[in-house]
């Protein structure tokens, strides 16, 4: 037994912890949970724990369920919302078949194995992601099924980017968000206001990738549970306003070797070093194909297409917020905050596949020596249809339908994801589709019905 596995036994003994949650995903994105007593978390940790995979929606067929929980001590945490009469911690779990091998299905698997072809090419990527949300208000039944505030769902407020409200409900509920977070071990580097009446933002500190994913996962709970207990609703669907921005969640991308920020070229233009160009060009040329995954619900478009800062173009640019991969300019002349930022990923995105994607795409371009396109200068949302084909900005796909067909013809996803989540995750959306394209919208029904 490892250390880490030490700790977590001592822990469970020293803090009473009562119930030990394992946590996994499936291959959208959906958080699992099962509960484990603490007298059988040593067992798992050496045996793993016995599930039904063909419950789980993208894992297995049914003549193949069985399936081992492998749980990852260096996740462990405390879960402070529970309180302290019956506490409750969680660990993230590696998902193995019966042989004790990896399942390809797993998604945190597949961002594994993206994470390992960048340390066999000599880097470390670290992100930071800035993730919104909105937060409405809810009575007790709203807050146990959402669907209930479909008709009418109203924000807290009406505040809007960086706005200060002194004893607003947003900045005590970011408040006592960021101090939670901070209790899981989560660092938040800043939260505000945004654009939104009722929207949030919350900065995750840069870490691994892995450490990343798994704290994006944490953090929704996080911030639901917390919205819950002030009686509220959270929710990160990426467009829950046709009249208000969508929520997004961008991420800064950098590459290390060792502690070298490959990333960083003093002297060249915009401090950017030939391994940044390429990797910048390898998220662009390969973006269409990803959308699907960066963008995985039919609600995700009216987010990418629906304007505010949503970049529906294939673009870069040197602090151009209208780009899709934006080259920030907040500290030029420091080597280790030479970064690029992905603003192609809505609330919603499934972490582990999104940045097992834009990694790989970033990795392909350096190997495969991509060529960047110039920058854009110009404000790309206000050119003409002309402009941007005469510039280069193709648009990436508008419908969940179109992404879906691109993505379906890209060896490039099908070899990064592997055949089974490739193959889940396209049943899984095109029975989305087929669900949204023959249902009757209360549009329709108040547009047409005494219309014609």
């Amino acid at each position: 037994m490892d250390r880490q596995q030490e700790f977590v036994l001592r822990t469970l003994e020293d803090r009473d912890v009562r119930f030990v949650r394992l946590w996994f995903t499936d291959v959208v994105g959906a958080l699992k949970s099962v509960a484990l007593a603490p007298a059988e978390v040593e067992y798992a940790f050496t045996e793993g724990l016995g599930f039904d995979g063909s419950s789980i929606d993208g894992f297995t067929r049914i003549f193949e369920s069985d399936m081992l929980l492998q749980p990852d001590p260096s996740t462990f945490q405390v879960l402070p919302w529970r309180g302290e009469d019956e506490q409750t911690s969680r660990m993230f779990c590696d998902v193995k078949m019966p042989d004790g091998e990896p399942a390809a299905v797993d998604p945190r698997y597949v961002l594994q194995r993206s994470i390992d072809k960048a340390a066999d090419l000599g880097f470390t990527c670290y992100l930071h992601p800035e993730i919104e949300f909105y937060l409405l208000k809810a009575d007790l039944e709203e807050r146990s099924d959402p669907k209930r505030m479909m008709h009418n769902p109203e924000p807290v407020d009406a505040a809007g980017y960086f706005d200060h409200v002194p004893g607003g409900v947003a900045q005590d509920f970011r408040r006592h968000a960021v101090s939670m977070l901070e209790q899981v071990g989560i660092s938040v580097e800043f939260s505000h206001h945004e654009g939104g009446p009722g929207q949030n933002e919350i900065d995750l500190r840069a870490m691994d990738a892995m450490a990343t994913a798994d704290n994006i996962m944490t953090f929704r709970t996080v911030v639901k549970e917390v919205a819950t207990l002030q009686g509220y609703y959270a929710t990160f669907m990426p467009k829950p306003f046709g009249e208000h921005p969508g929520s997004a969640m961008h991420t800064h991308f950098s590459l290390f070797e060792g502690d070298v920020n490959a990333f960083y070229a003093p002297g060249a233009e915009y401090q950017l070093s030939t391994t940044a160009r390429r990797f910048i060009a390898g998220l662009l040329r390969h973006s269409a194909e990803i959308t699907a995954v960066t963008h995985q619900f039919v609600n995700s478009y009216k987010r990418l297409w629906g304007g505010g800062e949503a970049p529906p173009y294939v673009s870069w640019g040197h602090n151009n917020r209208s780009a899709l991969v934006r080259v920030p300019l907040y500290k030029p002349d420091k080597a280790g905050s030479a970064r690029v930022e992905y603003r192609g990923i809505d609330a919603a995105a499934n972490p582990y596949l999104t940045y097992a994607l834009l990694l790989s795409a970033g990795l392909r371009g350096i190997q495969e020596e991509y060529d960047l396109p110039e920058a854009a200068q110009e404000d790309i949302s206000q050119l003409t249809s002309h402009e941007r084909r005469l510039l280069g900005h193709s648009p990436l796909p508008s419908t969940l339908h179109d992404a879906l067909g691109v993505m379906e013809e890209s060896e490039f996803v099908a070899e990064v994801l592997g055949e089974q989540v490739f193959e889940s995750f396209l049943r899984n959306k095109r029975e989305e589709w087929e669900q949204y394209r023959v249902n009757v919208s209360p549009f329709e029904l108040s547009r047409y019905l005494g219309a014609v």
